[in-house]
């Protein structure tokens, strides 16, 4: 028996636009709920969310199956944070912060095991196993891997041609916020050079052949994005849907 088919990776990798949103409450049952949506993907953040491994394998239990393909992304490129995920289930990473080729391809390493990488071999232990039922799972589990690197600084930027040429990268997701902040338009990701400089990489990387990816709440840029190429495109923060929903109707009753 092989590893799970990763549907999601060759969907985007066949070059569909694919929509989602990110997950930041960290509890199950509010990713059940997201998962009624119908949304192509939902993104479990390790990153700025308050989960842990044990969190994120819970949400990954309640996605399998569903519609929605399921995304980690990481804290950071700590080598032991991508062998944990892959290990509890995760074969979708967004791994944040890249800023080289070098890390680049320390990520791309840590997320498959020999001859390509350094994953290490736990499979016995690993709930993406099913503890040892995949009897083919570490002579497959390489092809169904999706790594998503994250781009989101100037100096990203000005190696992003180096981090596109390395075998392995799957796609390229430019964080916006941190980008903006980085150019010194701290909290303004509307900011004319920002957008410029967002659609210029979505641009290089879709030239590159690789997935290009991501997040606004803003619907006119996310359109400017998918125009330049986007095709892994994020949409909302169910945090900020919820609270904006809840504001909304407390003001109705307040006035």
């Amino acid at each position: 028996m092989p590893a799970p088919s990763n549907h999601f990776k060759h969907r985007l990798k066949a070059g569909e636009c694919l929509h989602g949103i990110w997950l930041g409450f960290a509890d199950p049952y509010a990713t059940e709920m997201a998962a009624t949506a119908g949304f192509d993907w939902l993104l479990i953040d390790g990153e700025h969310a308050p989960n842990d491994i044990r969190s994120i394998m819970a949400q990954l239990a309640i996605l399998d199956g569903k519609e929605s393909a399921a995304v980690v992304r990481l804290p950071n490129d700590d080598p032991t944070r991508v062998k944990q995920a892959l290990d509890i289930g995760a074969q979708n990473l967004l791994i944040p912060m890249i800023e080289t080729a070098e890390q680049a391809e320390r990520c791309i390493r840590a997320a498959h095991y020999p001859p390509k990488g350094v994953r290490g071999v736990g499979s016995a232990l690993a709930r993406a196993s099913k503890f040892g039922e995949i009897t083919d799972y570490l002579a497959t589990a390489n092809d169904e891997v999706l790594v998503l690197l994250q781009v989101e600084s100037m100096h990203g930027l000005d190696t992003l041609d180096d981090i596109l040429a390395l075998e392995g990268v799957d796609g390229i997701f430019i964080g916006p916020s941190d980008l903006a902040a980085d150019m010194g338009y701290l909290g303004n990701v509307s900011a004319p050079p920002v957008r410029e400089a967002v659609l210029d990489a979505l641009r290089r990387i879709r030239a590159a052949g690789r997935i290009a990816g991501v997040l606004s709440a803003d619907t006119s840029l996310i359109q400017n994005c998918k125009t330049a190429g986007a095709n892994f495109v994020g949409v909302g923060i169910d945090v900020s849907l919820f609270t904006k929903a809840l504001r909304a109707l407390a003001a109705q009753y307040r006035s």
